[in-house]
């Protein structure tokens, strides 16, 4: 294992993260039209009920995929994380918010009343998937930081800050970047369209689903336009290259396109990916019995993403660029760990398939049956 196989291999298993969180974001995306598509009292608690019980594996994956990062690219966490810190700080807090309200809404004694908390789950239906695409979005649009490294070896402070942002925005800047906006709302809709493919698949329940196949047309067709114009800006714009001899970034025209050509297997991933999403919304608005579209979309959104994230870092790819100082941009060889510390890593991570098998198993067990309007009325813990 060479350390330029480590250094793939770990911005693999990011990007494998950072892919199945997106797919998450089904918990938020049905949270964010459980209004119109429970319609009724009875029917929100349904679609809660329904996502309350997968909200710990988004938020755990959340954490993972942060962990990861600070682990194998240390460079990334101390500059995005802690520069970019309003931005991730109101990503958290949402996220801490929709626990709170799961909890709560219903609770005896609860002074603020259920729709209180219920508007907290639409916020953060809305805004976890916005920011957290917006943050994607700048792994190929670039961020306004700059990188020192010189600080470390000049002695001018016991705590050195190697990174630090070119503004007092620290993240929230990126939000001006029209095209981040575009990816950051495509990510919305497709969470809304995951979402509902998700409830439509596991609430029993004629009215939700019924009014789910015209809900997911509404949140699907701007999903489909959003995200197809991103796509297109993409394989048009100028890139981030560097030279892997001197390490010097420089702007390469269609870049992410080169990349795609290049590496034709993420072509064909992004392709299959992009296929198996149109293929479970498709199905699910033709069929009136068909509610297992969320598979298909999911592995889809998963295999889309993916090939998206790789293509942003491998091939000579400048990972996180830096709209402030075009050489502070980040690659996978100046920001990643040590060759002992990723090799370490590499050997722990082959524990990973036990903890995917025990997801998986743990998933299937609270999915066992679906959610009815009776279970709920029944059960001892709901939402």
């Amino acid at each position: 294992m060479s350390y330029s196989f480590l250094q793939h291999y770990w911005c693999f298993v990011v990007a494998l993260l950072g892919a199945i969180l997106v797919f998450l974001l089904f918990v938020q995306g049905a949270n964010s039209v459980a209004g119109s598509l429970g319609y009724t009292q009875e029917g929100r608690r349904l679609v809660y009920n329904s996502t309350g019980r997968k909200w710990e594996f988004t938020f755990t994956t959340l954490v993972t995929f942060g962990g990861a990062f600070f682990a194998s690219y240390p460079l990334f966490y101390s500059t995005s994380f802690g520069g970019a810190y309003w931005l991730w700080m109101i990503i958290l807090f949402t996220f801490v918010v929709q626990a709170v309200s799961y909890e709560f809404q219903n609770k005896i004694g609860n002074f603020l009343g259920p729709k209180t908390f219920q508007f907290c789950l639409t916020l953060n239906g809305i805004l976890g998937p916005l920011l957290l695409g917006g943050a994607v979005a700048t792994f190929f649009e670039g961020s306004n930081f700059i990188v020192e490294k010189e600080n470390l070896i000049n002695g001018a402070s016991l705590t050195p800050v190697i990174s630090h942002w070119a503004n007092a925005s620290h993240g929230l800047d990126a939000l001006l970047n029209p095209w981040v906006l575009v990816f950051g709302f495509a990510v919305v809709f497709l969470a809304r369209t995951l979402g509902i493919l998700y409830v439509m698949n596991n609430v029993d329940d004629e009215d939700i689903r019924s009014r789910g196949s015209v809900r997911l047309l509404g949140a699907a067709v701007p999903f489909v336009i959003l995200f197809v114009a991103y796509l297109v800006h993409l394989l048009l714009k100028d890139g981030f290259a560097y030279d892997p001899a001197t390490g010097v970034i420089f702007m390469e025209p269609l870049k992410y396109l080169h990349n795609l050509l290049d590496m034709w297997y993420l072509a064909v991933l992004l392709l299959i990916g992009v296929v198996l999403v149109l293929y479970g919304i498709g199905k699910t608005i033709i069929s009136k019995n068909y509610i297992g579209g969320i598979w298909p979309a999911g592995i889809g959104t998963v295999l889309t993403v993916l090939a998206l994230l790789l293509c942003s870092a491998w091939n000579n790819t400048a990972y996180y660029p830096s709209t402030a100082d075009l050489q502070s941009s980040l690659t996978m060889q100046n920001s990643c760990s040590s060759e002992f510390t990723l090799r370490t890593m590499f050997y722990v991570s082959l524990l990973v398939p036990f903890v995917l098998a025990y997801i998986v198993y743990a998933w299937r067990a609270i999915d066992a049956k679906k959610i009815t309007k009776e279970e709920i009325e029944k059960a001892e813990h709901v939402y």
